[in-house]
């Protein structure tokens, strides 16, 4: 059995490093089988001896994130501990940059993953951006951001949020209410990522000027949305049809982003997912970046990470499963 030292200078670091009751030290223990001590300003790590340069190197990478002010959570350990295990430690310095806005009650947003951070930059580099991924990797959350970003340093007049209602065939006439109410169970996750940004007052005060629109997709259509930052949420329930329209909006000043998750089409099987369509036929299109993120970039409940690799793994199987050869010496029945 190998060990190493790491000696550290500031404890509040150490402190933010360890978490309450030493959760995170326990995490690294539990997952790279090591164990870990404090004594005397230096921490002991030991174990076999690749297993221990990466706990140690994961250490340290943490403590370079606790000195830029991160908070450290088990969503950034094992994150850390990845990038650690695939060689990118010079990377792990980048995720504490650049802040896209900050929320009403002060809290900095960031990206957290390489992943998210390669996503705003494309949506700070194209006028349409497409983010594609599975649930939890901050898609629709990063976009609001950035849209609110935009809005606050007047580069934009105003935030459109849309998305195609599927589950009511976009024939929402039947519901009770105004247009808002009837359109507001399926544009909740852009409600509530507003709310927590732009604060009650404010959020109230932009919704009643106009400055904030929500609207089904069908009601985008004969428009022309200029000086506006334009969310289309859930885009692989869209047709190919609906996509064209919305792309076709887009006018002066304006910047778009669409997010959706190829993984989860609510669509008839007959029919196309315009967001599919519109990955491939966009591709090297200059202005429009596309932007594939994975269950790496998962920034929810780690339960959730393991949820999308048990179904991707499922899937893989299913498909690259052989079909049963017919009995020998007899015909195949329907």
């Amino acid at each position: 059995m190998a060990e190493i030292s790491i000696s550290f200078d500031r404890m509040e670091h150490i402190v933010t490093v360890f978490g309450s009751f030493d959760e995170n030290l326990k995490i690294i223990e539990k997952e790279l089988d090591v164990r870990i001590a404090d004594r005397d300003s230096e921490l002991k790590i030991s174990g076999d001896p690749e297993n221990i340069n990466w706990a140690g190197r994961t250490i340290q990478g943490l403590i370079s994130l606790a000195e830029k002010g991160e908070a450290i959570d088990e969503r950034n350990v094992r994150y850390v501990m990845e990038l650690v295990r695939k060689g990118h430690d010079d990377k792990i310095g980048q995720l504490a940059k650049d802040v896209i806005c900050i929320t009403a009650k002060g809290k900095p947003i960031k990206a957290k993953t390489l992943g998210q951070k390669k996503y705003v930059e494309a949506i700070n580099d194209n006028t349409v951006t497409l983010g594609i991924g599975p649930a939890g990797t901050g898609k629709t959350y990063l976009a609001v951001a950035a849209a609110v970003a935009a809005f606050r340093a007047n580069t934009v007049n105003r935030i459109i949020l849309t998305r195609p209602a599927v589950e009511a065939g976009e024939r929402l006439g039947f519901l009770p209410g105004d247009l808002q109410s009837r359109v507001d169970p399926y544009l909740r996750p852009l409600y509530d990522a507003l709310f927590e940004m732009l604060g009650p007052d404010n959020y109230n005060k932009y919704l009643e000027r106009g400055n904030i629109e929500v609207a089904p997709l069908a009601y985008m259509r004969g428009r022309t949305l200029d000086d506006s930052f334009i969310i289309l949420d859930e885009a692989q329930n869209t047709s190919r049809e609906q996509m064209k329209m919305f792309l076709t909006r887009l006018g002066f000043g304006s910047k778009v982003v669409i997010t959706g998750d190829v993984t989860q089409i609510d669509l008839p099987a007959d029919k196309t997912s315009g967001l599919k369509e519109a990955m491939r036929v966009l591709a090297g299109v200059e202005d429009v970046g596309i932007c594939k993120l994975t269950g790496a970039d998962v920034v929810r409940h780690v339960l959730v990470q393991r949820i999308i690799e048990a179904y991707e793994k499922y899937e893989s199987k299913k498909n690259t499963s052989p079909i049963p050869a017919p009995p020998s010496g007899g015909r195949r029945r329907y």
